[in-house]
């Protein structure tokens, strides 16, 4: 059975570009008589507004996108740290305490106009006789999964053909959990986009991820935290990104074209869909 999922971040009006993937996404779930849920990508908490939630709902039915069920990021927490403790116990994690840019990018989905994560230096990473060690989490330190240098990572997407990447080259260990800011002694701290969107997929069980052909690196890094807490892999369908005249791909600063503006502006939504 088909199970697909919308997966919006409630940090800014929805636009023209998220709504076109959005509108595939739930188009390929209906076509196949399959579910699709509505997950709200809310964890980070200095972005993410419950207005911005509301709005992105209302656009997304008023554009004739509708959904079966839908959950919060932001109520899994305890998942996500169940997760990060395993990763820790087989010595798959290790913490980290370098790159503040690193962090405040590991909230949100990379893309390719913007500066994806840098291929990390292994500065923290441990040598292999202290990652036999070991050591349980802690709320004030950073973690990354230690990926196998060299190991390639091949799938197939079912938009954009076969796709390889190579670890350690393509991209190093990547940053999976950002420690507690507040202070606060119940503050664990997050997870970061790559996680908590990898192990969402496999535990929903989803069988087909639409997104946009901007977060093909990252389906490889996704694949291995799939592989490393066995949870099942979904397939992949990265399509096309809108661009703007200039040639950049459509996102949240591009407020003209947020459907908000557009229905505004009184165009109906057989108008914006023509725009896709």
């Amino acid at each position: 059975m088909y199970i697909g999922r919308l997966a919006p971040s409630p940090t800014g009006l929805l636009h023209l570009g998220h709504a076109r993937t959005f509108w595939i996404a739930h188009q390929r779930a209906r076509a196949a008589e399959g579910t699709l849920y509505l997950r709200d990508d809310d964890l980070d908490p200095q972005r993410c507004r419950p207005e911005f939630a509301a709005a992105m709902r209302e656009d997304l039915r008023w554009l004739g996108i509708d959904w079966d069920d839908e959950l919060r990021q932001s109520a899994r927490l305890p998942f996500y740290r169940l997760v990060l403790d395993r990763l820790i116990a087989r010595g798959l994690a290790y913490p980290c305490t370098c790159s503040r840019r690193d962090l405040a990018q590991s909230l949100t989905a990379p893309h390719e106009d913007s500066d994806d994560e840098p291929l990390y230096n292994n500065r923290c990473r441990p040598t292999d006789s202290a990652s036999r060690a070991r050591p349980g989490f802690d709320p004030a330190t950073n973690y990354r999964l230690r990926v196998p240098d060299g190991e390639t990572i091949r799938f197939t997407d079912r938009f954009a053909g076969p796709q390889r990447f190579i670890a350690g080259r393509d991209f190093g260990d990547f940053l999976i959990w950002r420690k507690a800011l507040s202070g606060d002694p119940d503050d664990a701290g997050l997870p970061s986009y790559q996680l908590a969107c990898a192990v969402d997929d496999g535990e929903m069980g989803i069988t087909e991820v639409v997104r946009g052909r901007d977060l093909l690196k990252s389906t490889a890094r996704q694949l291995l935290l799939l592989r490393a807490v066995g949870l099942p892999a979904p397939e992949y369908f990265h399509c096309d990104l809108l661009r703007d005249q200039a040639g950049v791909r459509l996102a949240k600063r591009h407020d003209a074209l947020a459907l908000r503006t557009l229905r505004a502006q009184g165009l109906t939504p057989a108008q914006v869909l023509a725009m896709f």
